[in-house]
Protein backbone atom coordinates (compact mmCIF):
# COMPACT_ATOMS: atom_id res chain seq x y z
CA UNK A 1 0.00 0.00 0.00
CA UNK A 2 1.31 3.48 -0.53
CA UNK A 3 -0.44 7.23 0.09
CA UNK A 4 -2.59 7.13 -2.35
CA UNK A 5 -4.69 4.62 -0.84
CA UNK A 6 -5.79 7.00 1.81
CA UNK A 7 -6.11 9.65 -1.08
CA UNK A 8 -9.16 7.76 -2.93
CA UNK A 9 -10.28 6.74 0.74
CA UNK A 10 -11.09 11.01 1.42
CA UNK A 11 -11.71 11.32 -2.06
CA UNK A 12 -14.22 8.54 -2.07
CA UNK A 13 -15.83 10.00 1.45
CA UNK A 14 -16.10 13.44 0.19
CA UNK A 15 -17.99 12.11 -3.02
CA UNK A 16 -20.37 10.67 -1.11
CA UNK A 17 -20.74 13.74 1.71
CA UNK A 18 -22.05 15.92 -1.56
CA UNK A 19 -23.48 13.42 -3.74
CA UNK A 20 -26.89 15.07 -3.03
CA UNK A 21 -25.94 18.52 -3.88
CA UNK A 22 -28.73 20.43 -5.79
CA UNK A 23 -28.82 24.16 -6.70
CA UNK A 24 -32.09 25.32 -4.86
CA UNK A 25 -35.35 25.90 -6.77
CA UNK A 26 -36.70 29.02 -5.41
CA UNK A 27 -36.11 31.94 -3.59
CA UNK A 28 -37.97 30.45 0.04
CA UNK A 29 -35.83 27.54 -0.25
CA UNK A 30 -32.65 29.48 -1.16
CA UNK A 31 -33.38 31.55 2.02
CA UNK A 32 -33.64 29.06 4.36
CA UNK A 33 -30.64 27.27 3.04
CA UNK A 34 -28.85 30.56 2.86
CA UNK A 35 -29.24 31.00 6.88
CA UNK A 36 -28.12 27.81 7.95
CA UNK A 37 -24.71 27.95 5.77
CA UNK A 38 -23.77 31.22 6.95
CA UNK A 39 -24.28 29.80 10.41
CA UNK A 40 -22.87 26.35 9.51
CA UNK A 41 -19.53 28.54 8.34
CA UNK A 42 -19.40 30.41 11.38
CA UNK A 43 -19.35 27.20 13.50
CA UNK A 44 -16.65 25.59 11.38
CA UNK A 45 -14.46 28.86 11.88
CA UNK A 46 -14.80 28.58 15.79
CA UNK A 47 -17.13 31.29 15.55
CA UNK A 48 -16.89 35.07 16.23
CA UNK A 49 -16.73 37.69 19.38
CA UNK A 50 -19.73 38.25 20.66
CA UNK A 51 -19.33 41.78 21.53
CA UNK A 52 -17.66 44.20 19.05
CA UNK A 53 -14.24 46.13 20.66
CA UNK A 54 -13.71 49.99 19.64
CA UNK A 55 -11.35 49.60 16.58
CA UNK A 56 -9.01 52.63 18.46
CA UNK A 57 -7.96 53.97 14.93
CA UNK A 58 -4.71 55.36 15.02
CA UNK A 59 -2.93 57.25 12.08
CA UNK A 60 0.77 56.55 12.50
CA UNK A 61 2.05 58.14 9.18
CA UNK A 62 0.85 59.56 6.25
CA UNK A 63 2.41 59.72 1.82
CA UNK A 64 1.02 62.19 -0.11
CA UNK A 65 1.72 61.33 -3.73
CA UNK A 66 -0.23 62.42 -6.89
CA UNK A 67 -3.62 62.08 -7.22
CA UNK A 68 -3.45 60.24 -3.70
CA UNK A 69 -2.90 59.84 -0.17
CA UNK A 70 -1.56 56.41 1.69
CA UNK A 71 -2.28 56.55 5.42
CA UNK A 72 -0.59 54.45 7.65
CA UNK A 73 -3.35 52.87 9.62
CA UNK A 74 -3.40 50.65 13.17
CA UNK A 75 -6.69 49.08 13.80
CA UNK A 76 -8.15 47.12 16.78
CA UNK A 77 -10.14 44.42 15.86
CA UNK A 78 -10.17 42.13 18.96
CA UNK A 79 -9.00 43.76 22.45
CA UNK A 80 -5.53 43.57 21.96
CA UNK A 81 -5.28 42.44 18.46
CA UNK A 82 -4.13 45.14 15.87
CA UNK A 83 -3.69 45.51 12.39
CA UNK A 84 -1.29 47.39 10.37
CA UNK A 85 -3.54 49.13 7.31
CA UNK A 86 -3.49 51.13 4.91
CA UNK A 87 -5.72 53.59 3.22
CA UNK A 88 -5.27 55.14 0.07
CA UNK A 89 -7.56 58.16 -0.84
CA UNK A 90 -7.77 59.60 -3.33
CA UNK A 91 -8.25 63.39 -4.37
CA UNK A 92 -11.95 64.91 -5.40
CA UNK A 93 -15.09 65.40 -4.12
CA UNK A 94 -16.43 62.94 -1.47
CA UNK A 95 -18.17 60.18 -0.81
CA UNK A 96 -16.28 57.68 -2.86
CA UNK A 97 -17.09 54.19 -3.17
CA UNK A 98 -14.34 52.16 -1.19
CA UNK A 99 -12.38 48.48 -2.13
CA UNK A 100 -11.26 46.61 0.38
CA UNK A 101 -7.80 45.11 -0.44
CA UNK A 102 -6.73 41.92 0.80
CA UNK A 103 -3.51 39.80 -0.07
CA UNK A 104 -2.49 36.37 -0.52
CA UNK A 105 0.91 34.81 0.19
CA UNK A 106 3.23 37.29 -1.06
CA UNK A 107 6.10 37.71 1.32
CA UNK A 108 5.36 41.40 1.41
CA UNK A 109 2.06 40.88 2.37
CA UNK A 110 0.03 44.63 1.82
CA UNK A 111 3.40 46.43 0.92
CA UNK A 112 4.25 44.10 -2.17
CA UNK A 113 4.48 46.12 -5.11
CA UNK A 114 1.91 43.57 -6.89
CA UNK A 115 -0.59 44.47 -4.08
CA UNK A 116 0.46 48.52 -4.07
CA UNK A 117 -0.45 47.92 -8.04
CA UNK A 118 -4.13 47.41 -7.96
CA UNK A 119 -4.24 49.64 -4.56
CA UNK A 120 -3.06 52.61 -6.55
CA UNK A 121 -5.16 51.78 -9.51
CA UNK A 122 -8.04 51.59 -7.80
CA UNK A 123 -7.08 55.45 -6.23
CA UNK A 124 -6.18 56.83 -9.11
CA UNK A 125 -9.93 55.71 -10.45
CA UNK A 126 -11.52 57.21 -7.75
CA UNK A 127 -12.05 54.42 -5.40
CA UNK A 128 -11.48 55.20 -1.45
CA UNK A 129 -8.69 51.88 -0.71
CA UNK A 130 -8.09 49.65 2.40
CA UNK A 131 -5.30 47.63 2.22
CA UNK A 132 -4.88 45.18 5.18
CA UNK A 133 -2.26 42.79 7.04
CA UNK A 134 -3.57 39.55 7.62
CA UNK A 135 -3.03 37.96 10.82
CA UNK A 136 0.22 36.35 10.48
CA UNK A 137 1.50 37.95 7.57
CA UNK A 138 3.41 41.35 6.90
CA UNK A 139 4.05 43.20 9.78
CA UNK A 140 1.82 40.78 11.71
CA UNK A 141 4.37 37.59 11.65
CA UNK A 142 5.90 36.21 14.66
CA UNK A 143 8.88 38.17 14.02
CA UNK A 144 9.05 41.88 12.95
CA UNK A 145 10.36 41.70 9.50
CA UNK A 146 8.25 41.24 6.55
CA UNK A 147 8.79 37.51 4.56
CA UNK A 148 6.77 35.24 7.15
CA UNK A 149 4.35 32.29 6.14
CA UNK A 150 1.09 32.13 8.40
CA UNK A 151 0.02 29.00 7.20
CA UNK A 152 1.55 25.33 8.33
CA UNK A 153 2.66 25.33 12.33
CA UNK A 154 1.88 28.98 12.72
CA UNK A 155 -2.02 29.01 11.54
CA UNK A 156 -1.78 25.32 13.25
CA UNK A 157 -1.54 26.81 16.58
CA UNK A 158 -5.10 27.96 16.51
CA UNK A 159 -6.51 24.46 16.10
CA UNK A 160 -6.35 23.17 19.93
CA UNK A 161 -8.48 26.55 20.93
CA UNK A 162 -11.53 25.09 17.87
CA UNK A 163 -10.43 28.60 15.81
CA UNK A 164 -9.63 28.38 12.18
CA UNK A 165 -7.53 31.18 10.82
CA UNK A 166 -9.86 31.45 7.73
CA UNK A 167 -12.32 32.73 10.39
CA UNK A 168 -9.89 34.91 12.13
CA UNK A 169 -9.52 36.71 8.72
CA UNK A 170 -13.19 37.04 7.69
CA UNK A 171 -13.83 38.76 11.13
CA UNK A 172 -10.46 40.84 10.61
CA UNK A 173 -12.10 41.80 7.19
CA UNK A 174 -15.63 42.50 8.79
CA UNK A 175 -13.95 45.07 11.32
CA UNK A 176 -12.11 46.79 8.16
CA UNK A 177 -15.46 46.94 7.19
CA UNK A 178 -16.80 48.85 9.61
CA UNK A 179 -13.75 51.14 9.45
CA UNK A 180 -14.66 51.71 6.07
CA UNK A 181 -17.96 53.34 6.80
CA UNK A 182 -16.81 55.14 9.86
CA UNK A 183 -15.12 57.59 6.94
CA UNK A 184 -16.02 60.60 5.83
CA UNK A 185 -14.73 60.20 2.67
CA UNK A 186 -16.66 56.85 2.16
CA UNK A 187 -19.97 56.18 0.57
CA UNK A 188 -20.69 52.92 2.89
CA UNK A 189 -23.25 51.72 0.52
CA UNK A 190 -20.90 50.98 -1.95
CA UNK A 191 -17.66 48.93 -0.96
CA UNK A 192 -16.46 45.94 -2.47
CA UNK A 193 -13.73 43.68 -2.04
CA UNK A 194 -10.67 41.67 -3.96
CA UNK A 195 -7.47 39.90 -3.60
CA UNK A 196 -5.47 36.87 -5.00
CA UNK A 197 -4.80 33.71 -3.63
CA UNK A 198 -5.16 33.63 0.04
CA UNK A 199 -6.54 36.52 -0.66
CA UNK A 200 -8.85 35.39 -3.60
CA UNK A 201 -10.37 32.90 -0.03
CA UNK A 202 -10.45 35.33 1.67
CA UNK A 203 -12.39 37.69 -0.73
CA UNK A 204 -14.85 34.69 -1.01
CA UNK A 205 -15.51 34.46 2.33
CA UNK A 206 -16.38 37.97 3.25
CA UNK A 207 -18.33 38.24 0.60
CA UNK A 208 -20.47 35.62 1.40
CA UNK A 209 -20.65 36.51 5.14
CA UNK A 210 -21.08 40.00 4.86
CA UNK A 211 -24.16 41.93 2.97
CA UNK A 212 -22.64 45.40 3.21
CA UNK A 213 -20.26 44.45 -0.08
CA UNK A 214 -21.86 44.83 -3.44
CA UNK A 215 -19.22 43.84 -5.39
CA UNK A 216 -17.13 40.53 -4.69
CA UNK A 217 -13.64 39.83 -6.84
CA UNK A 218 -11.88 36.83 -5.95
CA UNK A 219 -9.03 35.93 -8.10
CA UNK A 220 -6.94 32.44 -8.77
CA UNK A 221 -8.49 31.22 -5.27
CA UNK A 222 -11.85 29.80 -6.54
CA UNK A 223 -12.49 26.21 -7.62
CA UNK A 224 -13.99 23.39 -5.95
CA UNK A 225 -13.33 21.62 -2.47
CA UNK A 226 -13.02 18.16 -3.56
CA UNK A 227 -10.19 19.49 -5.83
CA UNK A 228 -7.95 19.83 -2.38
CA UNK A 229 -8.43 16.72 -2.14
CA UNK A 230 -4.71 15.31 -3.58
CA UNK A 231 -3.48 19.24 -3.22
CA UNK A 232 -1.93 21.07 -0.73
CA UNK A 233 -3.11 24.38 0.32
CA UNK A 234 -2.38 27.06 2.91
CA UNK A 235 -4.00 26.23 6.56
CA UNK A 236 -5.57 29.91 6.05
CA UNK A 237 -7.95 28.50 3.17
CA UNK A 238 -9.27 25.26 5.38
CA UNK A 239 -12.61 25.53 6.52
CA UNK A 240 -13.16 22.47 8.92
CA UNK A 241 -15.94 19.89 8.08
CA UNK A 242 -17.12 22.09 5.08
CA UNK A 243 -17.53 19.15 2.96
CA UNK A 244 -19.66 17.72 5.06
CA UNK A 245 -22.56 20.69 4.46
CA UNK A 246 -21.46 22.11 1.63
CA UNK A 247 -19.15 22.48 -1.73
CA UNK A 248 -18.02 25.89 -2.67
CA UNK A 249 -20.66 26.61 -5.30
CA UNK A 250 -22.97 27.24 -2.72
CA UNK A 251 -20.48 29.65 -0.64
CA UNK A 252 -20.29 31.39 -3.71
CA UNK A 253 -23.97 31.85 -4.05
CA UNK A 254 -24.03 33.69 -0.59
CA UNK A 255 -22.95 36.47 -2.78
CA UNK A 256 -26.25 36.86 -4.92
CA UNK A 257 -28.13 39.07 -5.93
CA UNK A 258 -24.65 41.50 -5.28
CA UNK A 259 -22.46 41.45 -7.93
CA UNK A 260 -19.47 38.34 -8.24
CA UNK A 261 -16.87 38.25 -10.96
CA UNK A 262 -14.44 35.07 -10.45
CA UNK A 263 -11.13 35.40 -12.33
CA UNK A 264 -9.10 32.22 -12.89
CA UNK A 265 -5.43 31.43 -14.53
CA UNK A 266 -5.53 28.64 -17.18
CA UNK A 267 -2.06 27.48 -15.80
CA UNK A 268 -2.72 27.49 -12.42
CA UNK A 269 -3.25 24.64 -9.42
CA UNK A 270 -6.24 22.06 -10.07
CA UNK A 271 -8.20 23.32 -6.95
CA UNK A 272 -8.18 26.44 -8.29
CA UNK A 273 -8.43 25.51 -12.01
CA UNK A 274 -11.00 26.99 -14.65
CA UNK A 275 -12.69 23.73 -15.11
CA UNK A 276 -13.32 23.50 -11.19
CA UNK A 277 -14.01 26.72 -11.30
CA UNK A 278 -16.39 26.50 -13.53
CA UNK A 279 -18.54 23.91 -11.71
CA UNK A 280 -18.81 25.77 -8.62
CA UNK A 281 -19.72 28.68 -10.85
CA UNK A 282 -22.41 26.53 -13.18
CA UNK A 283 -24.05 25.88 -9.12
CA UNK A 284 -23.96 29.54 -7.70
CA UNK A 285 -25.12 30.87 -11.28
CA UNK A 286 -28.25 29.16 -10.30
CA UNK A 287 -28.80 31.16 -7.42
CA UNK A 288 -27.83 34.39 -9.23
CA UNK A 289 -30.95 33.18 -12.10
CA UNK A 290 -33.71 33.04 -9.19
CA UNK A 291 -32.93 36.21 -7.91
CA UNK A 292 -32.98 37.88 -11.86
CA UNK A 293 -29.59 38.77 -11.56
CA UNK A 294 -28.19 36.56 -14.51
CA UNK A 295 -25.68 39.64 -15.54
CA UNK A 296 -24.15 40.18 -11.92
CA UNK A 297 -22.09 36.73 -11.74
CA UNK A 298 -19.09 36.77 -14.56
CA UNK A 299 -16.14 34.47 -15.02
CA UNK A 300 -13.22 35.64 -16.28
CA UNK A 301 -10.33 33.41 -17.68
CA UNK A 302 -6.82 34.46 -18.12
CA UNK A 303 -3.95 32.77 -20.14
CA UNK A 304 -1.15 33.18 -17.33
CA UNK A 305 -0.38 31.56 -14.02
CA UNK A 306 -0.99 32.04 -9.97
CA UNK A 307 -1.15 35.47 -9.62
CA UNK A 308 -3.30 39.11 -9.94
CA UNK A 309 -1.34 40.16 -13.30
CA UNK A 310 -2.00 43.76 -15.08
CA UNK A 311 -4.99 42.14 -17.37
CA UNK A 312 -6.70 40.95 -14.63
CA UNK A 313 -6.49 44.09 -12.55
CA UNK A 314 -7.78 46.33 -15.71
CA UNK A 315 -10.85 43.21 -15.60
CA UNK A 316 -11.48 44.33 -11.82
CA UNK A 317 -11.63 47.67 -12.31
CA UNK A 318 -14.06 47.58 -14.80
CA UNK A 319 -16.25 45.49 -12.96
CA UNK A 320 -15.79 47.67 -9.70
CA UNK A 321 -16.43 50.86 -11.56
CA UNK A 322 -19.97 49.18 -13.30
CA UNK A 323 -21.10 47.96 -9.89
CA UNK A 324 -19.95 50.66 -6.96
CA UNK A 325 -19.87 53.53 -9.66
CA UNK A 326 -22.56 52.84 -12.02
CA UNK A 327 -20.68 53.72 -14.82
CA UNK A 328 -19.34 51.53 -18.32
CA UNK A 329 -20.46 47.90 -18.95
CA UNK A 330 -17.78 45.92 -16.77
CA UNK A 331 -15.36 45.96 -19.08
CA UNK A 332 -11.39 45.73 -18.50
CA UNK A 333 -10.27 49.61 -17.87
CA UNK A 334 -6.98 50.55 -18.55
CA UNK A 335 -5.06 50.62 -15.46
CA UNK A 336 -3.50 53.62 -14.71
CA UNK A 337 0.13 54.92 -14.62
CA UNK A 338 1.88 54.27 -11.16
CA UNK A 339 4.86 53.88 -8.88
CA UNK A 340 4.99 51.42 -6.19
CA UNK A 341 6.75 52.34 -2.98
CA UNK A 342 9.48 50.39 -1.53
CA UNK A 343 8.01 48.46 0.98
CA UNK A 344 9.44 49.51 4.24
CA UNK A 345 8.10 52.83 3.52
CA UNK A 346 4.64 51.82 3.95
CA UNK A 347 4.81 49.61 6.97
CA UNK A 348 3.52 51.31 10.42
CA UNK A 349 6.25 49.72 12.36
CA UNK A 350 9.54 50.10 9.46
CA UNK A 351 12.72 48.04 11.00
CA UNK A 352 11.96 46.47 13.48
CA UNK A 353 10.15 49.20 15.51
CA UNK A 354 7.25 47.17 16.00
CA UNK A 355 6.17 46.89 20.09
CA UNK A 356 7.63 43.74 21.86
CA UNK A 357 4.03 43.46 23.14
CA UNK A 358 2.62 42.77 19.53
CA UNK A 359 0.35 39.75 19.60
CA UNK A 360 1.36 37.41 17.10
CA UNK A 361 -1.11 34.66 15.89
CA UNK A 362 0.29 31.54 18.56
CA UNK A 363 0.11 34.55 21.32
CA UNK A 364 -3.32 34.90 20.77
CA UNK A 365 -4.01 31.17 20.26
CA UNK A 366 -2.31 30.89 23.96
CA UNK A 367 -4.44 33.66 25.15
CA UNK A 368 -7.79 31.93 23.67
CA UNK A 369 -6.47 28.60 25.22
CA UNK A 370 -5.95 29.95 28.84
CA UNK A 371 -8.82 31.64 28.59
CA UNK A 372 -10.78 28.15 27.81
CA UNK A 373 -8.62 26.24 30.28
CA UNK A 374 -9.92 29.09 32.73
CA UNK A 375 -13.60 27.78 32.47
CA UNK A 376 -12.63 24.44 32.94
CA UNK A 377 -11.55 24.78 36.14
CA UNK A 378 -9.57 22.63 38.39
CA UNK A 379 -11.42 20.53 40.22
CA UNK A 380 -11.19 20.01 44.14
CA UNK A 381 -13.04 17.04 45.13
CA UNK A 382 -13.87 13.79 43.80
CA UNK A 383 -17.27 14.23 43.24
CA UNK A 384 -16.63 17.38 41.32
CA UNK A 385 -13.71 15.13 38.87
CA UNK A 386 -16.41 12.47 38.37
CA UNK A 387 -19.10 14.74 36.51
CA UNK A 388 -15.68 16.88 35.22
CA UNK A 389 -14.58 13.50 33.46
CA UNK A 390 -17.95 12.81 32.10
CA UNK A 391 -18.21 16.20 30.67
CA UNK A 392 -14.65 15.91 28.95
CA UNK A 393 -15.37 12.74 27.58
CA UNK A 394 -18.35 13.77 25.69
CA UNK A 395 -16.48 17.18 24.55
CA UNK A 396 -13.07 14.90 23.49
CA UNK A 397 -15.79 12.38 21.18
CA UNK A 398 -17.78 15.33 20.06
CA UNK A 399 -14.68 16.72 18.78
CA UNK A 400 -13.38 13.13 17.47
CA UNK A 401 -16.63 12.49 15.78
CA UNK A 402 -18.87 11.78 13.68
CA UNK A 403 -17.50 7.92 13.75
CA UNK A 404 -17.89 5.77 11.38
CA UNK A 405 -20.51 2.79 11.38
CA UNK A 406 -18.64 -0.42 12.86
CA UNK A 407 -18.52 -3.02 10.35
CA UNK A 408 -16.91 -6.53 10.47
CA UNK A 409 -13.09 -6.51 10.75
CA UNK A 410 -13.11 -9.30 8.69
CA UNK A 411 -9.28 -9.83 10.23
CA UNK A 412 -6.77 -11.55 8.30
CA UNK A 413 -4.43 -13.38 10.50
CA UNK A 414 -0.89 -14.71 8.96
CA UNK A 415 2.20 -15.77 10.46
CA UNK A 416 6.01 -15.38 9.17
CA UNK A 417 9.03 -17.51 10.28
CA UNK A 418 10.19 -15.65 12.75
CA UNK A 419 6.78 -16.50 14.87
CA UNK A 420 5.55 -12.75 14.37
CA UNK A 421 1.72 -13.29 13.34
CA UNK A 422 0.63 -10.28 11.41
CA UNK A 423 -2.66 -8.93 10.96
CA UNK A 424 -5.07 -7.22 8.23
CA UNK A 425 -8.24 -5.69 8.94
CA UNK A 426 -10.61 -3.22 7.78
CA UNK A 427 -11.12 -0.39 10.08
CA UNK A 428 -13.57 1.29 7.89
CA UNK A 429 -15.56 0.12 4.53
CA UNK A 430 -12.84 0.08 2.07
CA UNK A 431 -9.96 1.07 4.38
CA UNK A 432 -7.63 -2.23 5.45
CA UNK A 433 -4.70 -1.47 7.96
CA UNK A 434 -1.81 -4.19 9.22
CA UNK A 435 -0.49 -5.07 12.69
CA UNK A 436 1.82 -7.44 13.99
CA UNK A 437 2.32 -9.29 17.23
CA UNK A 438 4.63 -10.62 18.39
CA UNK A 439 3.68 -13.21 21.32
CA UNK A 440 5.71 -13.25 24.90
CA UNK A 441 4.83 -15.39 28.18
CA UNK A 442 1.19 -16.00 28.35
CA UNK A 443 -0.71 -13.01 26.99
CA UNK A 444 -2.02 -12.00 29.71
CA UNK A 445 -0.57 -8.49 29.40
CA UNK A 446 -0.58 -7.08 25.62
CA UNK A 447 0.76 -3.79 24.69
CA UNK A 448 0.18 -1.59 21.55
CA UNK A 449 2.56 0.30 20.33
CA UNK A 450 1.69 3.76 17.86
CA UNK A 451 4.87 4.81 16.39
CA UNK A 452 4.33 7.31 13.19
CA UNK A 453 7.58 6.48 11.76
CA UNK A 454 8.26 3.04 12.77
CA UNK A 455 4.82 1.78 11.90
CA UNK A 456 4.89 -2.16 12.20
CA UNK A 457 9.04 -1.85 12.71
CA UNK A 458 7.67 -0.93 16.32
CA UNK A 459 7.84 -4.49 17.12
CA UNK A 460 11.81 -4.74 16.56
CA UNK A 461 12.32 -1.54 18.58
CA UNK A 462 14.52 -1.52 21.80
CA UNK A 463 10.93 -0.68 23.55
CA UNK A 464 8.98 -3.17 22.22
CA UNK A 465 12.15 -6.27 23.02
CA UNK A 466 12.31 -4.44 26.64
CA UNK A 467 8.09 -5.20 26.80
CA UNK A 468 8.53 -8.37 25.88
CA UNK A 469 11.65 -9.39 28.01
CA UNK A 470 8.39 -8.76 30.92
CA UNK A 471 6.57 -10.95 29.22
CA UNK A 472 4.29 -8.46 27.56
CA UNK A 473 3.09 -9.21 23.99
CA UNK A 474 3.62 -6.21 21.81
CA UNK A 475 1.54 -5.82 18.94
CA UNK A 476 2.64 -2.67 16.12
CA UNK A 477 -0.11 -0.98 13.96
CA UNK A 478 0.63 1.09 10.67
CA UNK A 479 -1.92 3.79 11.11
CA UNK A 480 -3.70 5.55 7.87
CA UNK A 481 -1.79 8.03 6.07
CA UNK A 482 1.59 7.09 8.22
CA UNK A 483 4.46 4.33 6.99
CA UNK A 484 3.64 2.60 4.20
CA UNK A 485 0.34 4.58 3.36
CA UNK A 486 1.87 7.43 4.13
CA UNK A 487 1.49 10.73 1.56
CA UNK A 488 4.53 11.32 -0.45
CA UNK A 489 4.96 15.37 0.19
CA UNK A 490 3.04 15.01 3.29
CA UNK A 491 5.32 17.78 5.13
CA UNK A 492 4.81 21.37 4.70
CA UNK A 493 7.84 23.38 6.19
CA UNK A 494 7.35 22.71 9.78
CA UNK A 495 4.49 20.93 9.98
CA UNK A 496 4.51 16.92 9.52
CA UNK A 497 1.07 15.28 7.92
CA UNK A 498 0.20 18.98 6.95
CA UNK A 499 -1.73 17.58 3.61
CA UNK A 500 -3.39 14.62 4.67
CA UNK A 501 -4.46 16.68 8.20
CA UNK A 502 -5.70 19.23 5.57
CA UNK A 503 -7.98 16.66 3.69
CA UNK A 504 -9.22 15.38 6.68
CA UNK A 505 -10.18 18.27 8.26
CA UNK A 506 -12.23 19.48 4.56
CA UNK A 507 -14.66 15.88 5.29
CA UNK A 508 -14.76 17.50 9.47
CA UNK A 509 -12.57 14.04 10.63
CA UNK A 510 -9.68 15.31 12.00
CA UNK A 511 -6.41 13.35 11.35
CA UNK A 512 -6.55 12.30 15.18
CA UNK A 513 -9.72 11.03 15.14
CA UNK A 514 -8.96 8.46 12.44
CA UNK A 515 -6.17 7.47 14.21
CA UNK A 516 -7.74 7.13 17.41
CA UNK A 517 -10.76 4.96 15.21
CA UNK A 518 -7.79 2.68 14.18
CA UNK A 519 -6.77 2.29 17.19
CA UNK A 520 -9.74 0.89 18.80
CA UNK A 521 -10.76 -0.78 16.01
CA UNK A 522 -7.13 -2.79 15.96
CA UNK A 523 -8.32 -4.34 19.62
CA UNK A 524 -11.99 -5.26 18.59
CA UNK A 525 -9.71 -7.61 15.49
CA UNK A 526 -7.20 -8.55 18.57
CA UNK A 527 -10.37 -9.86 20.66
CA UNK A 528 -11.99 -11.48 17.96
CA UNK A 529 -9.73 -14.11 17.82
CA UNK A 530 -9.79 -15.44 21.46
CA UNK A 531 -10.53 -14.00 24.91
CA UNK A 532 -9.00 -10.35 25.53
CA UNK A 533 -5.73 -10.46 27.46
CA UNK A 534 -6.43 -9.15 31.33
CA UNK A 535 -3.97 -6.07 31.06
CA UNK A 536 -4.11 -4.13 28.00
CA UNK A 537 -1.77 -0.66 27.59
CA UNK A 538 -1.35 1.37 24.86
CA UNK A 539 1.96 3.69 24.48
CA UNK A 540 2.52 6.34 21.86
CA UNK A 541 5.77 7.36 20.58
CA UNK A 542 6.03 11.14 19.85
CA UNK A 543 2.99 12.35 18.70
CA UNK A 544 1.20 9.73 18.60
CA UNK A 545 1.36 9.98 22.25
CA UNK A 546 -1.77 11.78 21.39
CA UNK A 547 -3.33 9.23 19.89
CA UNK A 548 -2.37 6.96 22.42
CA UNK A 549 -3.89 9.35 25.19
CA UNK A 550 -7.43 9.86 23.62
CA UNK A 551 -7.78 5.98 22.83
CA UNK A 552 -7.35 5.28 26.09
CA UNK A 553 -9.36 8.00 27.30
CA UNK A 554 -12.37 7.01 24.95
CA UNK A 555 -12.09 3.07 25.57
Amino acid sequence: MDGTVFLEYVRKQARELRAGDHPPTSLEEWADRRTALRVQLIESWGGFPETVCDLEPKRVGTLQRDGYTVEKLLLQTRPGIWMPANAYVPVGADPHPAVLCVHGHWAGAKQQPEIQARCIGLAKLGFFVLVVDAFGAGERGLGKALGEYHGEMVASTLWPTGLALAGLQVYDNMRAIDYLQSRDEVDGSRIGVTGASGGGNQTMYIGAMDDRLKAVVPVCSVGNYQAYLGAACCMCEVTPGALSYTEEGAVLGLVAPRALMVINATRDGVQFSVGEAAKSIAFAQEIFDLHGKQDSIRHATFESGHGYNQPMREAMYGWMTLHLKGEGDGSPIPEPAHETEEPETLRCFPGDSRPDDFVTLPQFAGQEGRQLLKKIGIPNHIDQWAAQEATICRGLADRLGPFPKRIPTSAIWTSDEAGIENLSFETEFGLRLNASRHAAGTGAQRVILLDFDKGLAANHSDLAVEFRKQNWTTIALEQRATGGMAWKSDKIGRAPDHTTAEWSLWLGRPLLAQWVWDATRLLEALDEQGPAAETTAVVGIGPAGLVALCAASLT
